[in-house]
């Protein structure tokens, strides 16, 4: 019990120190005139509007921040569907979760804690969308293995990646391997910076999580307690 509890105040001061973080960034943006209500365009607009500069490590990358909004997106499901992602977001508040890929271990522990964690997210009225590199036949293999319920859409060009900021040049060790798992998609041989997102039904970001180093995922304990704190907004 008292294991628990320490976890769970852990997961709390976490989650206090990054909220702090966040409201530091939204303050930034209003003090600059970079929100929407200064009538200037926002991050995403501007990442629409100019050729997209690949960062070259993974910290160097500028994804989208609270308050911004994520951009239109229809992408291939682990069936090989469309699947019209704003529609969906539309619906429900939305984990938004990007992983490397099926390949790779941290990845596919990260989609197991996701699916424990699901029911405790539904029942809270979130919905849950992961998004990697992979082609729908190494999404379906991903599901099958990890026994995910939840959907799972390939970025295999990378296209959102780039639109959200979350992109960057994949060092020389994996420059084999992506042609592969992408097929052939992924031209620039790129990879995301693994992250999870809370979005309500505009598309709009509520949270953000975005570490550089990929052995460093969110845990379920604190996605739950980011989910629980956020959902009065949403």
């Amino acid at each position: 019990m008292k294991n628990l509890i320490k976890r769970k105040s852990s997961a709390l001061v976490a989650l206090t120190l990054f909220t702090v973080c966040l409201a530091g960034v939204a303050n930034a943006q209003e003090k600059t005139g970079t929100m929407k209500s200064s009538g200037m365009m926002d991050k995403m607009e501007m990442k629409q509007m100019m050729p997209y500069v690949i960062p070259q490590k993974p910290e160097d990358v500028s994804p989208l921040l609270y308050g911004e909004k994520i951009p239109m997106a229809v992408l291939p499901d682990a069936s090989g569907k469309s699947f019209d992602l704003n529609k969906a977001i539309a619906e429900k508040p939305t984990i938004l979760v990007f992983y490397r890929g099926g390949w790779c271990p941290y990845c596919s522990k990260q989609l197991s804690g996701l699916q424990q964690a699901l029911p405790g997210l539904e029942k809270m009225g979130y919905q849950l969308i992961a998004v990697s590199t992979d082609v729908s036949d190494g999404l379906m293999q991903s599901a099958t293995k990890e026994k995910l319920s939840y959907t799972l859409l390939s970025d295999a060009n990378l296209e959102l990646s780039k639109q959200i900021g979350i992109a960057y040049k994949a060092p020389k060790g994996y420059w084999e391997m992506l042609p592969k798992t992408t097929g052939g998609k992924d031209v620039d041989l790129l990879l995301p910076v693994p992250s999870v997102f809370i979005l309500d039904k505009t598309g709009v970001i509520h949270f953000e999580y975005i570490n550089p180093d990929f052995k460093q995922r969110l845990s379920a304990d604190l996605l739950m307690a980011a989910a629980t704190s956020i959902k009065k907004d949403l």
